[in-house]
């Protein structure tokens, strides 16, 4: 599995879970978040300044796919035989392809929103107090510095999650 975008909040949670289920994971995202991909668990790691994964010849199961910033087309070729390319952040331009070539081929591109369950983030819960997966927090804003907080998230410097103390 592939997660493109892995240091941020959605990619973070998407390569812990897929070790979880015993998933060989490469993370995709800048060099200054590498380490923090292989520390969750990333058995591989890209830095997309240096590599385009799309050019470079592997071929993956699932592509994850969270910032929306790469070839639609590259991805799918990237794909083996039966490969899911699975979208976050769906551009409708690539869900109009997606759903014909769904039609077509072997491959699945899989968009839209999931419906949340209590039963998912319960789950959820209990893996992180399990210490299974963790929250990656890059930091911390008061309140009163919420807009500093934006600023930061923003700037796309962050790896994992910015919490707002609301206390």
């Amino acid at each position: 599995m592939l997660v493109n975008g892995a240091a941020g909040n959605i990619g973070a949670f998407a390569v812990q879970l897929s070790k979880y289920y015993g998933a060989e994971v490469t993370g995709v995202d800048s060099a200054s978040k590498l380490e923090a991909l292989r520390m969750i668990g990333a058995d591989h790691v890209i830095d997309y300044t240096k590599e385009n994964f799309t050019k470079n010849g592997k071929k993956y199961d699932v592509i994850f796919d969270v910032t929306a910033k790469i070839s639609f087309i590259g991805c799918l070729r990237s794909l083996n035989k039966n490969g899911r390319f699975v979208i976050a952040t769906p551009v409708l331009l690539d869900m109009i392809p997606g759903l014909g070539f769904s039609v077509i081929g072997k491959k699945r591109v899989v968009t839209g929103m999931a419906p949340y369950k209590k039963e998912d983030l319960d789950f959820l819960k209990e893996l992180i107090e399990q210490g299974k997966i963790k929250s990656v927090i890059d930091r911390q804003y008061s309140f009163e510095n919420i807009a500093e907080g934006h600023r930061y998230v923003e700037s796309g410097q962050k790896t994992g999650n910015v919490v707002i103390d609301v206390e």
